[in-house]
């Protein structure tokens, strides 16, 4: 034995680790992350258990990664180092919990299963082992349950569970310390074999997988031990974002907050366009002018593209952080593409399809609604008009009612001249149009729209320690806009004519991704549906901005999303916690059981009335969209 080799065993571990210091830590309730020469520890809390993996730092198996997605794991470069480390700390642990288990986790050397001539993808190898006693066992086998039920698109796994003493994979110096052992060993199906070449998805899949199963058997393991059964496993995942994560979010942050994405493709001459377009006796497509860009495309995208997600850890984060990028590179490219013929299919991808069911009922709407008038009980005998200056006194109102009960909600107001006639809400700045006029029992529900869950979701956002959560999550707005309107009926202020809007919406961009011209399209809008002039314009506008945006389907279709989601007994508190999609409902409910993100702070007051409540209950009944019309 060399003296290099002799050195690393004889010294507590490898140069750089303060193992004091780790226990002192724990004994505090404190969290602990040290790096030393080939290897990390880090416990984000004290947990009463431990994943290792033993392997050179610069390998990055896949073994590394999922030790180190979980809450309290140990890399090492060689085995004699966790034989020093990892006593003291269980002996500190199993005081504090009266119990405690370690997880081994490395790869197999090669892909026995797989043979080239085969005529379909054979199974997997994955090898389990547990030493003896119940609660090793128990663990071990719900560590296999959840590795059977893996959703895999290629190759299924095969399972072999064996006594710890049986099994030649296990670490024998692992064994002589006497303590409650699982290990696991897996295929590197996540390698092309002979070669160098990974499959990334494989790769991230396998982790996540692996990650979630571990998380089972742990929490297996505790529960036959005596310890309280948590809500879920996941709870026993992360609760505490590393530096890497702070990094990713602020470098992220700072892109999304380089450009507005709405504005630099909404026109500033909507008055103008409007008049010249009615002038032309409807017969001639409108010119719209645009803002200068302030930005270079191409170079935000190198920064989005710098940012790196290699460290991040937690294998759900990481998903979140990649799928934000994505969107972010498309926004950009949308933005790069303004006013030519691609941007409509740019635009296609980040919104989607028009699809034939929503297509449907945007119609049926319409053609239930023909002719339909405000309903007199919802005027509430305030019928007039109202300008730009009232909506801005009453926004002014709802937002220093918020700040009483938040004072983080510092919400702006901006009139201005260059945007359409309305509202809208960029970052925490509401924008109202001089332009804008409504009828005044209308005010309020838009309000409750713009400031109730736009500003609001933004706010609590800010309030959960990463930015992304008020920037909001790819694919975010349609579930927004489905709670912004969904606000406009809790508050009391839902017409006829609001919904014949959101319909005739989808119908307009349907039209436009099937290839109509502006023209065509105000045509179809003002004949067949019997929308006024002025209306229509102001839709397609919407519609046909930049070269065609899909973006106003989203309002039918996300209301429709929330009152399934609503339908069928499902929670409102995980949407109000940021801007989030229906798809990451799930991920903010473990996020939050895991104490990464709080409950949300504020709420909307349309939820704090009694015709709030009433309405919240019979949606929960089922409600269809035109039901939503009913006193």
């Amino acid at each position: 034995m060399n003296a290099a080799k002799t050195e690393a065993k004889e010294r507590p571990a490898r140069e750089g680790f303060a193992l004091d210091e780790a226990l002192a830590a724990l004994e505090a309730g404190k969290s602990v992350r040290q790096e030393f020469a080939g290897g990390r520890l880090h416990i984000d809390r004290p947990l009463p258990f431990l994943c290792l993996h033993v392997g050179a730092a610069d390998t990055h198996t896949v073994a590394r990664e999922i030790a180190a997605a979980h809450a309290s794991y140990l890399l090492v470069g060689c085995v004699e180092d966790a034989v020093k480390i990892v006593p003291p700390l269980a002996d500190a642990l199993r005081r504090r919990f009266g119990t405690f288990v370690l997880l081994d986790v490395d790869e197999l050397e090669r892909d026995r299963l797989l043979s080239e001539d085969a005529p379909f993808l054979q199974p997997f190898e994955v090898r389990l082992s547990a030493t003896a006693g119940t609660s090793a066992t128990a663990a071990m086998m719900a560590f296999a349950g959840a590795v059977e039920a893996f959703k895999a698109r290629f190759r299924t796994p095969r399972v072999e569970c064996r006594k710890a003493e049986d099994d030649p994979c296990v670490r024998s110096q692992l064994l002589g310390l006497h303590l409650p052992l699982m290990t696991l060993r897996f295929a590197p199906i996540h390698r092309s074999p002979g070669s160098e070449i990974v499959y990334p998805e494989l790769r991230q899949r396998i982790v996540d997988n692996f990650l979630d199963a571990g998380l089972q058997a742990f929490t297996t393991f505790l529960t036959e031990e005596g310890l309280p059964k948590p809500a879920t496993h996941r709870a026993f995942g992360r609760k505490a974002f590393i530096d890497a994560v702070e990094r990713a979010d602020r470098g992220m942050d700072e892109v999304a907050s380089s450009f507005d994405f709405l504005l630099a493709v909404t026109p500033i001459n909507a008055n103008a366009a409007w008049q010249e377009f009615k002038a032309g006796g409807f017969d001639r497509p409108p010119r719209f002018l645009y803002r200068p860009l302030a930005l270079l495309v191409e170079r935000e995208k190198r920064r989005l593209y710098s940012i790196s997600l290699d460290r991040l850890e937690d294998p759900v984060l990481h998903q979140l952080y990649r799928e934000k990028r994505q969107e972010l590179d498309l926004q950009l490219t949308l933005i790069g593409h303004r006013e030519t013929v691609r941007f409509v299919e740019f635009g296609r991808a980040l919104y989607g399809l028009v699809e034939p069911p929503l297509l449907e009922g945007a119609l049926d709407v319409l053609e239930r609604t023909r002719g339909a008038r405000r309903m007199p009980s919802l005027a509430q005998g305030h019928d007039e008009a109202v300008d730009c200056g009232f909506v801005e006194r009453r926004a002014r109102a709802m937002i220093s009612d918020y700040h009483r009960r938040y004072d983080g909600f510092d919400a702006a107001i901006e009139v201005r001249d260059d945007v359409p006639a309305g509202l809208m809400v960029s970052g925490r700045r509401l924008l109202i149009s001089r332009r804008t006029r409504m009828m005044r029992h209308r005010v309020e529900a838009l309000l409750s729209h713009e400031v109730g869950v736009h500003l609001l979701t933004y706010f609590n956002g800010s309030a959960q320690g990463l930015r992304v959560f008020r920037t909001g999550l790819a694919g975010y707005e349609g579930m927004q806009e489905g709670l912004a309107v969904f606000a406009e009926y809790l508050a009391g202020g839902f017409t006829s004519e609001r919904l014949r809007l959101l319909a005739a919406r989808v119908v307009g961009c349907d039209l436009m991704l099937s290839g109509a011209s502006f023209v065509e399209a105000f045509r179809v809008m003002t004949g067949e549906h019997e929308l006024d002039p002025e209306t229509a314009f102001a839709l397609l506008l919407r519609v046909y901005r930049g070269g065609g945006l899909a973006k106003d389907a989203i309002y039918l279709r996300g209301l429709l999303t929330l009152l399934s989601h609503l339908k069928a007994g499902a929670a409102l508190d995980p949407f109000w916690m940021g801007k989030i999609s229906a798809a990451h409902f799930g991920v903010m409910e473990e996020l939050g059981a895991r104490g990464l993100l709080k409950a949300p702070i504020l709420r909307p007051l349309c939820l704090e009335t009694e015709r709030g409540r009433e309405r919240l209950a019979r949606a929960r009944v089922g409600l269809s969209p035109l039901a939503m019309l009913e006193p």
